[in-house]
């Protein structure tokens, strides 16, 4: 039986530990006065909402709710349990561009999700530059929760990991709450309860599943674009 060991902290590969660092930090200085406005210049907005930035696709990776401290917590311990053996594998600099096109990419698939609602709700992407009128109070409260909510979190990139070691390392035994379970079968559960949710569309539901399932798919694209294959695979 293969069983995943995560490495001590001081044998952490390199790009894992500035990944660490920098959400740690990141964390930290929301915390601060100066927080509401790194939030507001970092999180992910609605891209026609006004404090929209193109940089937001990056930023808000590295950005974690300050109302909730096990977001970042969980998020990290996830970085440092499968980033580790995975930038073990694929090397420091193709492990870099995974977790940085995973962070994109999750945040590509939650605002193109976020533009067909809005475009269901109101018949048009941009609807407050272009001064519509709402006559449905529930398409004017959708719309505005879309406009005002900001984005923060590396669970995108987390799940991309998580796709990347039960596709990589899928024999591997990981303890859930102190129940072992495959990697193969933690990917198919978690993506599958992301999926649930997500089509759900619960209105009391701040967790962003699309941004989720969009690590998971960039993360295997990549993996099929690289040609990547588990240990032990051959052509």
């Amino acid at each position: 039986m293969s069983e995943y060991r995560p490495p001590s902290f001081g044998m952490i590969p390199p790009v894992v530990k500035n990944i660490l660092i920098i959400n740690v930090l990141c964390y930290l200085a929301t915390i601060t006065p100066i927080g509401v406005f790194i939030l507001n210049f970092g999180a992910a907005h609605y891209f026609d909402a006004k404090g929209f930035g193109i940089w937001q696709f990056i930023t808000y990776g590295f950005l974690h709710s300050t109302r909730d401290i096990f977001h970042i917590v969980f998020n990290m311990l996830a970085v440092f349990m499968f980033g580790s053996q995975l930038e073990n594998f694929l090397g420091s600099k193709k492990f870099f561009s995974y977790y940085m096109i995973t962070i994109i990419g999750a945040m590509v698939l939650q605002e193109v999700i976020n533009a067909y609602q809005v475009h269901q709700l109101c018949g048009s992407f941009i609807p407050y530059s272009q001064n519509i009128v709402f006559t449905d109070g529930y398409a004017l409260e959708k719309v505005r929760s879309i406009y005002s909510t900001q984005t923060v979190g590396a669970s995108g990139a987390v799940f991309g990991l998580l796709l990347a070691f039960g596709m990589l390392f899928p024999e591997s035994w990981i303890f859930v709450y102190f129940f072992p379970i495959k990697a193969k079968y933690l990917v198919f559960i978690y993506g599958a309860i992301e999926l649930y949710m997500a089509v759900q569309n619960n209105p009391n539901d701040n967790v962003a599943h699309y941004a989720h399932l969009g690590g998971m798919l960039f993360g295997f694209i990549l993996l099929k674009v690289w040609k990547i294959r588990k240990p032990g695979s051959y052509y």
